[in-house]
């Protein structure tokens, strides 16, 4: 079963090469005589475990891809990686796609396969919480994540769909990068934070879905 995830991924790798921005530059030449692809990752994430297995397990090698990952510890760093040629394929949440469009990019990026089904997030409290409601947010000091993320955007679509105005209710910090809420959070700022899978490690403290 792993294998397969890792095929399908590696194939998914495959038609990236095709697609990422218009006119993308080329990575820098294989001593392998594979096909380099840089890939550009938002964070290093649980989520994209059948990507490391592939990797360790020499699967892009053996399809022709000399793979180089690197990781940008932020969808803002990982497009402008992918805008400026650094990087071939970027994986990141779709919304920095569409912002590069609107503002009228003509060498935009491409969105051409879907990594996820479900958002990698946890909400972590200070102190841990037997019965937890949403609710319990209300009149609280948040990290959410950077204003515009995908992580902030379905921080605050939860709570609207639980009754709850993310603009009134609660006080959310977005002054801080999604990849920075943890350490700061474990510094002492707010009484619950939204962090990425990857994070939870970081907190002492108690986690709930």
């Amino acid at each position: 079963m792993k294998k397969i995830l890792c095929l399908f991924l590696t194939m998914i790798i495959v038609v990236g090469c095709l697609g990422g921005c218009a006119n993308s530059k080329s990575a820098s030449g294989s001593t392998s005589g594979n096909t380099p692809v840089v890939l550009n990752e938002v964070a290093h994430s649980i989520f994209y475990a059948p990507m490391y297995v592939a990797i360790e397990e020499g699967y892009f090698a053996e399809e022709g891809i000399d793979l180089t990952l690197v990781t940008g510890f932020g969808a803002d760093k990982t497009m402008t990686a992918l805008l400026t040629g650094e990087a071939d394929i970027g994986f990141m949440g779709s919304e920095s796609t569409i912002y590069t469009y609107k503002e009228g990019a003509s060498d935009y990026a491409v969105n051409f396969a879907q990594l996820t089904q479900r958002a990698g997030n946890f909400l972590v409290s200070r102190e841990p919480i037997d019965d937890f409601n949403w609710h319990m947010l209300e009149g609280k000091d948040v990290l959410g994540g950077r204003a515009g993320g995908m992580p902030e955007m379905v921080f605050e679509y939860i709570l609207k769909k639980n009754g709850i105005d993310p603009a009134v209710d609660l006080t959310i910090d977005q002054s801080i990068d999604f990849g920075s809420t943890a350490a700061a959070f474990s510094g002492g700022q707010a009484e619950f934070t939204v962090v990425y899978a990857f994070y939870y490690s970081l907190i002492k403290s108690h986690f709930f879905l």
